[in-house]
């Protein structure tokens, strides 16, 4: 009689489970503070302090007495309300928004435009471009403004001499400086030619970080130009392309240099003033800085505005995707 082997029962006890090992507690990451110390001192002294003392003087009646040792009085929001209920403060922030807008859109535009076209180029073009633009980045705003006013010039300008050849009509004595139209069309294409540059370099930056094999693939499939940049290449680049947007709205709603200039080689001053231009003229013109420091303060609060809300904006946009 054959018999039959039960197997052994097991213990069902469970093994006690391996705690692994034990967390280190989390140290204060000295190092990186250590590294950061250096920049984080000069931000502070040079930026910081500063700014500190903006915002104290504009709470003060700050004048020529000021300067020269006399005690500030505090005037608390005197000095702010005088600006609000200015009409031409007004005038000129309506003024550097407009050029802010046409200059951002004309360089946004233009930049990545010329981005593309770099990026298809070959070597030798590619170099020559990249050197072209290298050129008219490393020139000071004040000095490109200058040959810009000898280009725009009333009786030997290259614009007046090229449209008086081409229309047939005498161009020759015409002032693009004094009617405030056309002033500001001349400080558009000064900004916006000196700040393409910038952006075409970050933007072709961006672009050789998209894979080369899913635009091949969607050329494949029959997608043109514009909906592989739209579908493929602008969500790769976007984070990029919103970065300079905000660096270029910051940078030409305070612009100052060309403004200027062209207004001491031929512009009307006073119809003319953008925010940069206004500030200085309210602080060491009129001689009062309380006031020049709260329009300062005022447009620092509108351009962290701006920077929050397309900081805020990219940062959802990231989380949504991920």
């Amino acid at each position: 009689m054959s018999t039959i082997s039960v197997p052994e029962r097991t213990s069902s006890a469970a093994a006690p489970s391996d705690p692994g090992p034990a967390k280190k507690p989390r140290r204060f990451p000295w190092g990186p503070l250590a590294l950061l110390t250096p920049a984080l001192a000069m931000l502070v002294v040079f930026i910081g302090w500063p700014l500190v003392q903006l915002v104290i003087m504009s709470f003060q009646k700050f004048g020529r007495a000021q300067i020269f040792g006399a005690p500030p009085e505090f005037v608390g929001l005197d000095n702010y309300t005088k600006v609000l209920t200015d009409p031409e403060f007004w005038a000129v922030l309506g003024r550097s928004i407009a050029l802010c807008i046409v200059s951002v859109v004309a360089t946004m535009v233009l930049g990545i435009l010329i981005a593309v076209m770099v990026s298809k180029l070959g070597v030798v073009m590619r170099t020559a471009v990249s050197v072209s633009l290298l050129l008219a980045w490393a020139m000071p705003a004040l000095t490109a403004t200058i040959v810009w006013g000898w280009i725009f010039d009333t009786q030997y300008g290259l614009v007046n001499w090229v449209l008086t050849q081409v229309t047939g009509e005498n161009w020759m004595g015409h002032s693009w400086l004094i009617d405030p139209t056309s002033f500001y069309a001349v400080a558009a294409i000064i900004i916006t030619w000196g700040a393409i540059p910038f952006v075409v370099f970050s933007t072709y930056a961006g672009l050789t970080q998209v894979p080369g094999e899913v635009l091949e693939a969607s050329e494949l499939d029959g997608a043109g130009g514009f909906a592989r940049f739209r579908l493929i290449v602008f969500p790769y680049i976007r984070s990029i392309l919103m970065v300079l947007l905000v660096l270029q709205v910051i940078w030409d709603l305070r612009v100052f240099a060309q403004i200027y200039a062209l207004q001491s080689i031929g512009g009307v001053r006073e119809k003319t003033n953008t925010i940069g231009v206004y500030i200085y003229s309210v602080s060491m013109a009129s001689g009062d800085l309380g006031a020049g420091g709260a329009i300062s303060v005022i447009l620092v609060v509108i351009l962290l505005a701006i920077s929050g809300y397309w900081i805020r904006t990219m940062l959802k946009q990231d989380k949504e995707e991920s």
